[in-house]
């Protein structure tokens, strides 16, 4: 019951609720509706109404008037806030500033500091210096009519301490040679006109030769060779040579020459009295030859002609069809002249010597008949034999066939007179000029003899000299020697044919060599080109590119004040004469020029910098090393300190030049710079060049020729030389590495842009390649440091024919200075690392699409019918363009064809190039390297407070 009643309770409630939610809010919905409608005035107390209305109703004008106040205040506050804002931002940018400002001062101040500390080095070295310079001694002239020398007891005794008189050949006097004149003597009507017009050519063009007797060092007369059947007797030719006006009755200081052509040349100076005067001639006999006095020379084969590099054979493959061969007929005759004149009963003495041509004849056709390598020796001619010598093996055939059948042969053999005081006929150095001069490695049977130059020239480099009781052994030593031996001593052998033999230039040069470097006279200073300065304005304010200028937070080194350091000259012009002159000699390019400066000077012992030799090094850290900052405040390295120059090439492009030269604004350790402007056309009145802290000089070229990017100008004054395209874009940073690398390899090209030499399988040649590859072979110098010593081999030393190439194609020439560098330090250039690098479309010439040599040379005439700016810009825009991996550079052409860098006859011409410069060669000088130089520190994980070498790289 009781549950019944709470049910009936709840349910009572639930709708009282229910009436109460729904029908009061309407009860009182409809009531507030009425009491608006009722009101007298319109106005609506509870109804909607607008905002004015609303404010008038009294209890709300309160609220509205501090609505009001509060919105004021807010927009002023609001003003305020941007009004603190905006100086919040000034105040920002001016703090900005100001650190920007304080990281200038800060570079601005270590700069000082680093200029300081150099100048400061620079004054202790001087005060602490103790060894004065020293001034060129005052040349000493001779007296015209001096008294001579004591006679030595035996003329054969006859050395340079007694038989030559030092006092006419001071060492600063440059070593003048009067020549005399032979059509002014009676036996000079009788002289072989090839041989008297070849002397007088040469000796006409000699930097020696002057025509002031009085002062010459040394006096030079040709005799031989004579017509045939021309023949002095020996008491005229004596009476002749004792007439001449500065024979001075005993003829010291004369030199005699008899150049012999032919393999049978007279030897018109037997049984003549040539006193004290030196003779220099191809055929020697002992009773006449004076070691250390007289001077054996080659023959004279090319007369007036120079060697065509074309018939040359190239020196691989290594081995030839023959590994040896031999053709000759030994004369046992008294017909010759020189026999008749000599007289056995006064020479012999003792008992002679064992003849050993019956056992090398022997052992020779045994080699021959076992077929164990292919060889040919023949002892007896199939024509008539060529006059010669007794108990010398005469020559077969002509010079032509001699020339074909030692092409084919590996070596050759020379097998000296039988008669042991027969020192060196001219048969003998005929065979020998032939052997060097197709590449066959000759074989000499005799070690008595005395080749051509031997004072001076390491024959054991380029030759096999054995002797004649080793002939049994010859066949085991020929086939043991290596490859890479073989290939060493054939090209050591071209060298010395070619810089030695080949021409009159090379005999009488190097005749004159001999004598100057036996007095140690230092050779002639090479010649500079001399720089036709532009004149232009300056004055235009450098700026600063952000993307030159960002190194990473470090001073790259100090800016040098002015004057700048020039690289020491001829510091060693003495040295290399006296204590160097096997490698001179020895070496390309040879002993006839001085050079102010090479890279293969000697380096110091790194104590010796700390302990008295230290001027002008600047060791890391005082030498005590260090990282990034301590590291760009000195050059530090093996080497004393220096600076570079900037060499570009450009033609008529203003704009883009002079925003490459603003981008030098600052870059320490730039000596000055050098802009050959190769255009015919002078570069405006008006234009205003920029102002970066260093000479800028302009040179004007005769021609255009890209030959001209590596005169050796007398403006460049130091060692180091930055060969930089005008529109190359290179970081400070990136120059300073490179820079630095230089310093420890100057003897090679260090740059950036990489290329290699591929070999063509189908048409066995070469090919210029820039498609990417794990090795490299050169480095373009569109942007690289090679050494000045390299522009004076270029220019004056590297064979003609290269520079002529060049001139013809308007390309090639970074081809050609990587092959020279290459061919003269057999090493491979270095390339750098950059920050940034980049692949660029590029076209790759494939190498199945070669051509044939007659549609190259329709390419090549085509593309010279192009304008100037074609021909200057061609290597940059197609190659550079069409290149692997290079540094972050953008090659531009304003004003270029647009076909420009698709033009295929590009990539032709510098295949041609590559297998042109081959021949001349005689073989391929490039070597192949895998790897790039990076700075020390680059990846390496340093602590907060060291810092790297840079920053990039």
């Amino acid at each position: 019951m009781l549950r019944w009643s709470n049910r009936i309770r709840l349910t009572w409630l639930s709708f009282t609720l229910f009436i109460i939610l729904v029908f009061f809010p309407l009860i009182a919905h409809y009531y507030l509706t009425t009491l608006d409608e009722a009101d007298e005035a319109g106005k609506r107390i509870f109804g909607p109404r607008a905002g004015n209305e609303l404010c008038e109703v009294k209890h709300v004008l309160d609220l509205c008037r501090i609505r009001e106040s509060v919105s004021e205040e807010l927009l002023q506050l609001e003003a305020k806030r941007q009004e603190l804002n905006s100086e919040i931002a000034k105040l920002n940018l001016k703090i900005e500033a100001c650190k920007k400002s304080i990281e200038n001062a800060k570079q601005d101040l270590l700069q000082l500091k680093n200029v300081i500390s150099q100048t400061e080095h620079s004054y202790k070295e001087l005060m602490a210096q103790n060894q004065p310079k020293l001034s060129l001694p005052i040349r000493l002239l001779p007296e015209k009519d001096d008294a001579g020398l004591p006679p030595p007891k035996v003329l054969r005794g006859c050395r340079l301490h007694n038989c030559f008189d030092y006092s006419r050949c001071p060492l600063t006097s440059g070593f003048p040679v009067y020549v005399y004149d032979s059509d002014q003597f009676a036996f000079g009507s009788y002289l072989d006109p090839l041989v008297k017009q070849a002397f007088q050519a040469t000796a006409r063009a000699n930097v020696y030769v002057t025509e002031n007797a009085d002062i010459a060092c040394l006096y030079v007369i040709l005799v031989g060779e004579m017509q045939e059947p021309v023949v002095l007797r020996p008491a005229e030719l004596e009476k002749q040579l004792y007439s001449l006006p500065y024979w001075r009755t005993d003829g010291h200081n004369h030199v005699i020459i008899n150049l012999s052509r032919k393999s049978d040349t007279q030897n018109l100076l037997y049984n003549v009295s040539t006193g004290r005067a030196m003779v220099a001639q191809s055929t020697f006999y002992a009773a006449q030859y004076r070691p250390g006095f007289d001077l054996v020379v080659s023959p004279l084969v090319h007369a007036m002609s120079e060697p065509n590099f074309m018939e040359i054979p190239p020196q691989v493959p290594v081995k030839r069809k023959y590994l040896f061969t031999f053709q000759g007929e030994k004369i046992e005759s008294l017909r010759s002249s020189l026999q008749e004149a000599r007289s056995f009963e006064e020479e012999m003495e003792g008992d002679p010597p064992a003849d050993y041509d019956d056992r090398i004849i022997a052992t020779l056709k045994a080699v021959q008949d076992s077929k164990l390598d292919q060889v040919l020796v023949e002892f007896t001619c199939k024509n008539q034999p060529k006059p010669s010598l007794p108990t010398e093996w005469a020559l077969c055939g002509e010079r032509e066939d001699r020339l074909e059948l030692l092409k084919l042969s590996t070596f050759a053999l020379i097998i000296t007179p039988g008669d042991p005081h027969l020192v060196i006929s001219s048969g003998c150095a005929t065979r020998l000029f032939e052997a060097l001069e197709v590449g066959a490695v000759p074989v000499v049977l005799g070690e008595q003899v005395q080749l051509p130059y031997q004072d001076m020239l390491q024959w054991n480099e380029a030759a096999l000299v054995v002797p004649k009781p080793r002939v049994t052994e010859v066949h085991f030593l020929l086939r043991s020697l290596s490859d890479s031996d073989l290939l060493a001593m054939r090209r050591q052998g071209r060298f010395l044919w070619e810089t030695y033999f080949s021409t009159a230039d090379s005999i009488f040069n190097t005749v004159l060599a001999m004598i100057r470097t036996r007095i140690q006279i230092p050779a002639a200073p090479i010649r500079e080109e001399a720089a036709a300065e532009i004149p232009h304005r300056s004055g235009k304010a450098a700026g600063t590119d952000p993307n030159m200028a960002d190194n990473g937070d470090l001073d790259l080194g100090p800016v040098e004040t002015e004057p700048p350091y020039a690289s020491p000259k001829y510091l060693r012009n003495f040295t290399l004469t006296v204590t160097d002159f096997y490698r001179s000699w020895n070496s390309a390019p040879g002993p006839f020029h001085l050079f102010p400066h090479t890279p293969f000077d000697p380096v110091l012992p790194s104590e010796a910098k700390f302990l008295g030799s230290g001027t002008g090094f600047r060791p890391i850290g005082g030498g005590a090393g260090g990282s990034g900052k301590e590291f760009q405040a000195a050059l530090g390295g093996n080497v004393p300190r220096e600076q570079f120059t900037v060499v570009m090439l450009t033609y008529e492009r203003e704009e883009v030049l002079m925003n490459s030269l603003e981008r030098l604004n600052g870059l320490p350790y730039l000596n000055k710079v050098v802009v050959v402007w190769n255009s015919p056309k002078l570069p405006s009145e008006d234009l205003l060049w920029p102002d970066i802290g260093v000479p800028i000089m302009v040179v004007r070229t005769e021609k255009n020729s890209l030959n001209n990017r590596f005169l050796p100008w007398n403006e460049i004054e130091t060692e180091a030389i930055l060969s930089i395209d005008d529109d190359a874009h290179l970081r400070h940073d990136e120059i300073m590495f490179g820079f630095r690398v230089w310093r420890e390899a100057r003897d090679r090209i260090v740059g950036f842009p990489g290329r290699y030499h591929a070999w063509d399988i189908p048409h066995q040649s070469w090919l210029y390649n820039s498609n990417y590859s794990c090795e490299l072979s050169m480095v373009l110098t569109g942007a690289a440091f090679f050494h000045k010593y390299y522009a004076y081999l270029y220019s004056y030393v590297m064979p003609q024919a290269i520079r002529d190439m060049v001139d013809e194609y308007i390309n090639c020439e970074d081809i050609a200075m990587n092959f020279l560098v290459s061919h003269i330090t057999r090493k491979p250039p270095i390339k750098n690392k950059t920050k940034n690098c980049y692949k660029e479309t590029f076209l790759h010439l494939q190498p199945h699409r070669m051509p044939t040599d007659e549609a190259l040379l329709k390419m090549s005439l085509k593309s010279k019918i192009t304008s100037h700016m074609r021909k200057q810009n061609e290597e940059k825009l197609t190659d550079m363009t069409n290149s692997k991996v290079t540094s972050r550079w953008t090659f531009r052409c304003p004003g270029c064809p647009q076909a420009l860098s698709h033009d295929d006859s590009h990539f032709h011409e510098r295949h041609k190039c590559i297998n042109f410069f081959v021949k001349v060669y005689g073989y391929m000088p490039l070597l192949y390297t895998q790897f790039r130089v990076d700075s020390v520190l680059f990846k390496t994980r340093l602590p907060h407070d060291k810092t790297k070498c840079f920053k990039f790289i």
